[in-house]
């Protein structure tokens, strides 16, 4: 049976690791007032993040339209038995819904299961590149479907950056709420929990921010991967890759960048950790 793995490009999966474990990307849309950007497609990260910060309006995001999910999946179809969909949390996203209503109104008999992993960025990614890698060592959509649903509770997304005003105008911030106010000027230490933004702590600096997020993936065992990413600060993602692989080695350490669907909401100065593991006790 050949089963092919779906998400969508908040997943923030690198282009050249989804070719190699042959993962199809659904570009969500980018729009700068009239034009419209397919994410990772149209539009490269570098050039999202330069247009970002010289553009006097703010970006928004749309999702992938149901056509292009329909299409998507008669297209596999024709190379394949099942197909699995792992989409972007579904209280950030209406991806998910569309992904579903797809799979409904496709005209194939083929097997297709959508999953909500109730995360973003590579907290996502990393759940969809597990389930690639079944799928290639050969298990079946039922093995794979469970070891899904398992892992999204062990995986995890911090995110520091260094204001909360593009997640403000984006309307996008949930619980991060209770950071507004005067300390837009900090860095703020976001989270997602129960598939939304949660607000988890405020730091003074920009390195006590990343060290932060170091920090925090000590609270972990059994760590199956880590991922590691930024926007516009590669050298600082970097420095924090080589501090982690040296504290879990041999442990998968992916170098990712936050693309353009998320970069509209948190701004040019993310960076972030994402982690799959068991929280100590």
């Amino acid at each position: 049976m050949t089963i092919r793995i779906v998400t969508d490009s908040m997943s923030d999966i690198p282009q050249e690791l989804a070719n190699k474990l042959n993962i199809t990307v659904i570009p969500v849309n980018v729009l700068f007032g009239t034009e419209s950007f397919r994410d990772g497609v149209d539009l490269t990260t570098e050039q999202f993040y330069a247009r970002l910060v010289t553009s006097k309006t703010l970006p928004t995001t749309a999702v992938p339209s149901l056509g292009t999910f329909i299409e998507t999946y008669e297209s596999l179809a024709k190379e394949s038995d099942e197909i699995l969909v792992i989409t972007i949390s579904h209280k950030l996203s209406g991806t998910f819904e569309t992904a579903c209503r797809a799979a409904e109104m496709v005209k194939t008999r083929k097997r297709i299961e959508v999953i909500d992993s109730l995360h973003v960025i590579m907290a996502e990614g990393m759940l969809v590149i597990q389930a690639a890698k079944a799928a290639q060592d050969g298990k079946n959509l039922d093995e794979i479907i469970k070891m899904v649903r398992n892992n999204i509770p062990r995986a995890e997304e911090r995110m520091a950056f260094d204001t909360l005003e593009y997640l403000k105008k984006g309307g996008r911030i949930g619980a991060g709420q209770a950071f507004l106010g005067s300390i837009l000027k900090l860095n703020p230490i976001l989270c997602l929990k129960d598939g939304e933004v949660y607000p988890i702590s405020r730091e003074r600096s920009r390195a006590k921010a990343i060290e932060s997020l170091y920090n925090y993936t000590s609270g972990f065992s059994n760590v199956d991967a880590i991922a590691v990413e930024d926007a516009t600060t590669p050298d600082e993602a970097d420095a924090l890759s080589l501090r982690l692989k040296a504290n879990f080695p041999g442990k998968p350490i992916y170098r990712s960048k936050v693309g353009a669907v998320m970069g509209t909401h948190v701004g040019p100065s993310i960076i972030a950790v994402s982690i799959i593991g068991d929280k100590k006790a």
